[in-house]
């Protein structure tokens, strides 16, 4: 079956990237990508490619080749829908905070209402794949929806998830470990497969492209954020230890890295991971779990989670007792709001938790990330309801200049590792804070010796005294 067109529905930190580049590889397929959100349409329409809704390196140069030639973006998704020969399903799959697994499944009402719409409009046979993150045999109940149209029309669902890291998305995208598509074994199902992998395999060697059965598909891509996300919570737990030891957990985790049983990766100790994937895809993968009776299994991993809720804790916690256990009315500079760095996605960032801790203890906070909005930070705080708007505005500012947020402060909180960071002048920044100066270094990534040597007072997560 040849694609000729595919509409993508969702415009977010995945089906945009994502559409980008097969744009870019695929000149000969045009690419609609949708959203009911027209304000986010509009900023990838923006002829000012620093405002795109999405801050990955690179992706403005391969928007840029490719957009209105073979890539558009659009609100009219009836349109792009009743069009297509592939539809990609790229929402939102949150956590859900109601109802029967609140708190631990995945809230699956984007993904049926893109399924009720799909079948309401299309008229023609159609590929559906399935690239939002999706509990096991998600598939199983977009087909029964998709069967029951009235229609006539026959679909095929494809599960082809995502195994990007933000900050290296384009290049995950272009040079990707592997590409996953799962399907039915049926002859339509393996037809449908082989039309995505002929897509694929434009630029992606075809032993990189991993065919299975969509459940194994589906699974995997939980597996391997629940994997990596135990790895940062392992390491993390270590730093615990290391601290109050003598140790240091960079020694630790390069003499254990350099296992080949266990490898290098993810092994970089923090104040806690972040972004919209592990804790949500490991709170579903410990609901999963639970439906099938699991109860030890789902344990397992949500200890998982609470070692990550700890280390955030744990960082907050050693701020106050360091500053004579009290920050009330005391300025406190972070540096960094985004999860990581080379993105300005703030998902469940460290930063965030770390705030409302210090923020309850009537800090005052002056935060600077390269990246991050004003309006975003703000909306991260209220959302968690835990004080009045009014009173996180008037304890937490932004600065637009690193330097400003720096000035007048007990302590600097690092919470992203942005490699700008490294080369300010930490003279300048110590010579403009109140006396004794501290630097909380959540992401491991200064020369805490120099800045020693300057006059700091430094704590480093997993480095023991």
């Amino acid at each position: 079956m040849n694609i000729n067109k595919i509409c993508c529905i969702g415009a977010g930190y995945v089906g945009g990237p994502t559409m980008a580049v097969i744009a870019q590889q695929c000149p000969h397929i045009k690419i609609t990508v949708v959203d009911v959100n027209a304000k986010r349409i509009a900023a990838w329409n923006d002829t000012d490619l620093s405002k795109l809704p999405v801050f990955e390196p690179g992706l403005d140069e391969v928007v840029k080749e490719a957009r209105n030639k073979n890539l558009y973006f659009s609100t009219n998704i009836d349109q792009a829908i009743d069009e297509a020969d592939m539809i990609f399903i790229s929402v939102n799959t949150p956590t859900k905070t109601y109802g029967k697994g609140k708190g631990m499944a995945a809230d699956l009402k984007y993904i049926e209402l893109c399924a009720r719409q799909i079948a309401k409009v299309a008229k023609q046979d159609k590929i559906i794949v399935e690239k939002s993150t999706l509990p096991v045999r998600t598939a199983s109940a977009i087909k029964n929806i998709l069967d029951n149209t009235g229609n006539g029309v026959q679909f095929q669902i494809l599960s082809n998830p995502e195994f990007l890291a933000e900050g290296t998305a384009v290049q995950d995208l272009l040079n990707p470990d592997r590409v996953l598509i799962g399907g039915d074994t049926t002859k339509e199902g393996q037809e449908a497969i082989q039309a995505l992998v002929s897509i694929y395999a434009h630029w992606v060697p075809k032993e990189r492209i991993l065919t299975t059965n969509v459940w194994s598909s589906e699974l995997s891509k939980l597996t391997a954020n629940a994997f990596l996300a135990q790895r940062v919570s392992s390491i993390n737990a270590m730093s615990a230890i290391c601290e109050q030891s003598g140790a240091d957990v960079n020694e630790v985790a390069k003499a254990i890295g350099m296992d080949s049983r266990i490898g290098s990766k993810f092994l970089k100790a923090s104040v806690g991971f972040g972004g919209s994937c592990f804790q949500k895809d490991i709170l579903n993968l410990a609901y999963i779990a639970k439906t099938y009776g699991l109860k030890e299994v789902a344990n397992y991993w949500e200890q998982v989670i609470l070692i990550n809720n700890y280390q955030k804790n744990r960082f907050s916690d050693n701020i106050v007792s360091t500053l004579y256990n009290t920050v009330s009315g005391k300025k406190i500079a972070f540096l960094g709001w985004a999860f990581k760095k080379d993105t300005n996605d703030t998902r469940e960032s460290a930063a965030i938790q770390v705030a409302d801790n210090l923020l309850s203890e009537q800090a005052h906070i002056s935060v600077y990330d390269p990246k991050v909005s004003e309006e975003r930070m703000y909306a991260d705080l209220d959302y968690l309801n835990t004080r009045s708007e009014e009173e996180n505005r008037n304890l937490l500012t932004v600065d637009q200049d690193p330097y400003e947020a720096c000035k007048g402060a007990h302590a600097i909180a690092v919470l992203t590792e942005w490699d700008e960071f490294k080369a300010y002048d930490w003279q300048r920044i110590y010579d403009s804070m109140q006396k004794p100066a501290f630097v909380f270094d959540g992401r491991g990534i200064l020369d805490t010796e120099a800045l020693k040597k300057i006059g700091f007072n430094c704590y480093t997560i997993g480095k023991g005294s």
